[in-house]
């Protein structure tokens, strides 16, 4: 079982993403809906739902997976990081601990 969620969330109503990861996909999907983190990108919305995650073992994964995707944020890449298993599993085994 993951240890930590790397995730992007999309908003309907500003047509965007976010990228983030946690250890609790749920819980921090509900803080971003209720806006907890004040003044934060996703303060912009309250409908953010989760448009993809993927499970990690570690939290140093998790982050080196994040920052790979924000580096390489283009609607397409993360529309593939949805639809193309063999990204995913790449991403994985890149940055294994």
């Amino acid at each position: 079982m993951p240890n930590f969620y790397v995730y992007i969330l999309y908003s309907h109503s500003i047509d965007t993403f976010y990228i983030g990861y946690t250890e609790d996909l749920i819980h921090r999907l509900s803080q971003h809906n209720e806006h907890v983190f004040s003044g934060s990108f996703t303060h912009r919305a309250s409908d953010w739902e989760v448009y993809f995650s993927l499970g990690c073992k570690s939290k140093g994964q998790a982050h080196q997976i994040e920052r790979h995707i924000k580096r390489n944020k283009s609607r397409k890449y993360l529309e593939n990081l949805k639809h193309f298993p063999a990204i995913r599993e790449k991403l994985l085994s890149k940055y294994a601990d």
